[in-house]
């Protein structure tokens, strides 16, 4: 018992002379590290315009299609969209074996798909409900690859990806908003594919309809199922779909899917059976957009603010005054440096274009790059900024690792025109909850195709610019 004693007041002796060797400068690290920096405070006016955008990535998250007329520049907007559509990997244990079909032959020997159609899910659009809009489903003769950088105003028809050899599926469908997109449901618009008596495939194969061509193919080629990529090249590379009637609707389009159905004999019952190939964001899909540049320069041109314009419209572009900011402060850190950008309110009816939720702000170099390579914004080049309604404003909060990247670029011999020169891009975002650590990131952002539109206040650069940029320096204090 004294030995145990013994040592526990020898430890405790040697704990009270450990923190003794260190208190003597606990005090300064503490207190005085502090006081050896100085917090400086500085504004410095920010200079932006607007630019127009010839063309955006047409790869988004989700596509659009319909016809507008934009009141800000009198003109008319359209967009239009392809899809190629996915192989489930449930297909060969869901489909039933060949010889347990129920189906009837065609006259070239192949098992008669009883239907075949493709659906247009909505997610929303802006418009009246029932005024009547058409689109024109086309057959693609060949699929848009990936890797390849597909833009806004790529024309598809011109550039020959439409099937044109007086075989092809071309069908029209006229439809109405009305009932499609409710707050528990959405209802697709149906374009039927077996419409057709005869379909001849693209090697010249006929079949009583579509439905049988893809049933056909199914059973023949099953390695053509065995991935959507398979499936693509082989079997259906997608369909183009056009806006080609109507006006005073957009819609965003949440999916499209193509469903083949036929009878099967199940449990020594026969049953009707049916396969569905889904367009998702999982497979390629573009919007193509039809719009009046000629109007948009003369909207980007107004010098009483700056615009930012979606589809592919008008950024804003703006010159930060790097050497402004690090002139006398060469050695300084910058903790912090901000930008808020207050929006004019519109007069007139905003129901058709609004505010866009997000902008994103780039180095004008990565305009494009950006998307392609398909980045995230990162908050050390790239930074978002959601529209605050209370405010009125977009806020920057803190984009000082990009002040500091910039001067570092000027520093290495970098002096093009645009170095110290970023975007402001609407995006739509993407975004993933963790329910474990209750926090939100970004897994995927695109250009806005949705109608967006905002005046912001613009600045002249000068020390009354309307717009600045709110700094912050850390400087040491020599003793």
């Amino acid at each position: 018992m004294k030995i145990r004693l013994m040592l526990v007041a020898a430890i405790m002796y040697l704990g009270l002379t450990a923190c003794d060797d260190t208190t003597d400068t606990l005090g300064d690290s503490l207190t005085h590290t502090a006081d050896k920096f100085e917090l400086i405070p500085d504004t410095f006016g920010v200079s932006t315009r607007s630019i127009t955008v010839d063309s955006v990535l047409a790869t988004s998250t989700y596509p659009y299609i319909g016809h507008v007329k934009d009141t800000e520049t009198g003109s008319y907007v359209q967009s239009s969209f392809s899809s190629q559509l996915s192989v489930l990997q449930t297909i060969f244990y869901a489909s039933p074996k060949e010889d347990s079909l129920k189906c009837d032959k065609d006259e070239w020997g192949n098992y008669i798909a009883d239907k075949c159609y493709i659906g247009v899910y909505f997610n929303s659009f802006k418009g009246d409900t029932i005024n009547p809009m058409k689109l024109t489903l086309h057959e693609l003769a060949k699929p848009l690859e990936e890797g390849v950088k597909y833009y806004t105003n790529f024309d598809i028809e011109k550039e020959g990806y439409l099937r044109n050899d007086g075989n092809e599926i071309k069908l029209a469908k006229s439809y109405t908003y009305q009932g499609l997109v409710t707050t528990d449901s959405m209802r697709p618009v149906i374009i039927d594919l077996n419409k057709e008596e005869v379909y001849v495939d693209r090697s010249g194969n006929k079949y009583k309809n579509y439905g049988t061509y893809l049933l056909t193919s199914f059973y023949k080629h099953p390695e053509y199922f065995s991935s959507s990529y398979n499936f693509i090249h082989n079997v259906c590379p997608g369909f183009y779909f056009e806006q080609t009637n109507g006006i005073g609707n957009m819609g965003e389009v949440a999916f499209v899917n193509m469903s083949v159905a036929f009878k099967a004999l199940r449990s020594d019952t026969i049953s009707a059976v049916e396969i569905t190939f889904p367009g998702t964001e999982e497979v390629m899909q573009t919007t193509f957009i039809d719009n009046d540049k000629e109007k948009m320069s003369e909207l980007a041109s107004d010098e009483s603010c700056t615009y930012i314009k979606s589809p592919s419209g008008i950024f804003t572009e703006m010159t930060l005054p790097i050497e402004d900011i690090k002139r006398g402060h060469e050695n300084d850190t910058i903790s912090s440096a901000k930008v808020v950008i207050p929006r004019y309110n519109y007069t007139s009816d905003e129901s058709m274009f609004v505010a866009p939720e997000y902008i994103m702000m780039v180095p004008k170099d990565s305009l494009y790059s950006f998307f392609e390579d398909k980045n995230v914004p990162d908050s050390k080049v790239s930074y978002l900024a959601t529209y605050s309604s209370s405010r009125n404003t977009y806020t920057f909060n803190n984009i000082s690792d990009l002040v500091n990247k910039l001067w570092q670029n000027k520093m290495n011999g970098y002096d093009g025109d645009d170095w110290n020169k970023v975007v402001l891009i609407p995006v739509k975002v993407s975004t993933n909850s963790s329910t474990t650590s209750s926090s939100t990131s970004v897994t995927n952002v695109s250009n806005e195709m949705g109608l967006k539109s905002t005046r912001l206040v613009r600045g002249d650069g000068t020390d009354e610019s309307k717009l600045k940029i709110s700094v912050i320096y850390n400087k040491f204090r020599k003793e």
